[in-house]
């Protein structure tokens, strides 16, 4: 979920170059749909965007039985409050913008690997730019698919 097209093609582009499969949504609402349908192995999430933001579309992930262990990440410029809103909501890391494309694939491995182990949650401190709910995650995992939601425009 993201309003800037060329955040979006950014986002695209670096995690497809490593071996992703990247799934996109106009808004959270749409973002709902597509995960049901296409399962992704992690969601990043804008936190503006229309009809549903991405806090309340972590909010929702998190309260259905289906998506309650998909591992969420918010990449957003946002303020601390939103940052704390997105945590309190469910999200399991948050990534600010700018940032670098290094940091958002090795973002996007961390939650891949760790959904890939079961979905045990995260219990260290991460680094760089990335900071996470529960600490951070360890190991890089293998290539899966990620669904990023963002308007279109």
């Amino acid at each position: 979920m993201d309003d800037n097209k060329v955040i979006r093609q950014l986002i695209r582009v670096n995690l497809e170059l490593e071996g992703f499969e990247v799934v996109t949504a106009a808004d959270g609402a749409e973002c709902l749909e597509v995960v049901h349908q296409v399962c992704p192995d992690a969601v990043t999430l804008d936190v503006v965007m229309p009809r549903l933001d991405g806090i309340g579309t972590a909010a929702r992930l998190r309260a259905d039985p289906r998506t309650r262990e998909l591992p969420l990440a918010i990449v957003s410029a946002c303020t601390q409050c939103e940052v704390d809103a997105g945590f309190a909501a469910g999200a399991d890391a948050f990534l600010p913008k700018p940032f670098e494309p290094a940091e958002l694939v090795g973002l996007v491995r961390q939650l891949v690997a760790w959904k890939s182990r079961g979905g045990r949650r995260p219990t260290e401190g991460g680094g760089g730019a990335v900071r996470y709910r529960h600490g951070g995650f360890g190991g890089v995992g293998e290539s899966g698919s990620t669904a990023h939601a963002e308007p279109a425009g």
